[in-house]
């Protein structure tokens, strides 16, 4: 692991080999173990960061991932590279800019797999309800500063937005009850997940590492993937995660997955976490987590494969399927814009 004292860019890379534990069963790591390497990265250097002036201790609690993309697949055996950058700061929250690069330690080849911006809010030690104030960095120039600004403007709101609409639970299907449904249905594919929270997914203070739930997301929307398509399937991006509320040691949390779209040859599959405190039962069940991830299917040699069409059933599906499908037809228009930038 490497520092970077610099005020200016405080920045971070911490590199760990894949291992058969990592991935699934053909070989490529999860996509979900990226993402909890790129949150253990962000979280370390948002903490230190937040914890580099006098005052109250603190740690960084992740509030949100922007889209992130899996530009490349990662294999076990290839050694992941992670490095973290604070980019912007506000007066409560701190912007990260995560790369990562898997490498070839045979032949020595390097790529691009991920590319992550993570948002976090200091709590405070001694008072976890309380939001302290960040250190400011400085910026190479006032245009880079107003361009951090703008994205913290637009993250802020968006997540408002999300909060507002993520009412809905989603009822967990048993093996019986999964047998009476059509295949390609949405009933037939969507999956839950219940874990009791227990201290190694927690920070020191108690609550659970935000790579650690979206590790579990991501395994509850593969299991929804393969069980719609029944082949190899990779996480291709994730739209934006939101983290509600903090999930606590002890919580019961039920992570669920239902397919919202499919195309040619992706599918959206929309995933939700929810918390039931055991031991403070009085407080209620609430929603703590909310996310879209994108999967595609693989044959055997990792070349894309065709994806059967989503059956739908009911107004509710329907309008769930347009609002997927517009959201696919803007991220096709963004990655078209980006490449046309490139060239």
């Amino acid at each position: 692991m490497s520092i970077s004292n610099a005020q200016a860019t405080p920045s971070i890379q911490i590199c760990r080999i894949m291992r058969p534990d990592d991935a699934n069963i053909v070989g490529n790591v999860h996509g979900g173990t990226i993402l909890k390497m790129i949150e253990e990265a962000g979280c370390i250097i948002g903490t230190r960061h937040c914890n580099s002036q006098t005052g109250d201790r603190c740690v960084a609690a992740l509030a949100r991932v922007e889209r992130t993309d899996f530009l490349h697949p990662m294999f076990i055996g290839e050694v992941a590279h992670v490095s973290a950058e604070i980019t912007y700061t506000s007066k409560n929250s701190v912007e990260v800019q995560v790369n990562v690069l898997s490498e070839n330690i045979v032949t020595g080849a390097k790529k691009l797999t991920n590319k992550a911006t993570l948002w976090y809010v200091p709590l405070s030690l001694q008072n976890v309800a309380k939001i302290i104030e960040v250190p400011p960095i400085e910026y190479s120039s006032p245009e880079q500063e107003e361009a951090g600004k703008k994205r913290y403007e637009a993250q802020k709101l968006e997540r408002i937005e999300t909060k507002e609409r993520n009412g809905e639970i989603i009822m967990s299907i048993s093996l019986p009850d999964r047998q009476t449904k059509e295949p390609y249905t949405v009933a037939f594919s969507q999956s839950s997940l219940i874990h009791l929270v227990g201290p190694s997914d927690c920070t020191l203070y108690g609550f659970v590492h935000g790579g650690v739930t979206m590790k579990l997301m991501d395994e509850v929307a593969g299991i929804v993937a393969a069980r719609h398509c029944k082949t190899n399937i990779v996480t291709a991006s994730v739209d934006a995660i939101n983290f509600h509320r903090k999930i606590k040691k002890g919580c019961v949390i039920t992570v669920s997955g239902r397919m919202t779209f499919t195309s040619n040859k992706s599918m959206e599959i929309e995933v939700f976490v929810d918390a039931d405190p055991l031991v403070e039962a009085e407080k209620g069940k609430y929603r703590a987590v909310t996310a879209f991830f994108t999967y595609i299917s693989l044959d055997k040699e990792n070349k894309p494969l065709p994806v059967p069409p989503l059956k739908l059933e009911g107004e509710e599906e329907q309008k769930r399927f347009e609002e997927g499908k517009a959201r696919y037809l803007q991220n096709k228009a963004k990655r078209l814009t980006d490449k046309e930038r490139q060239q």
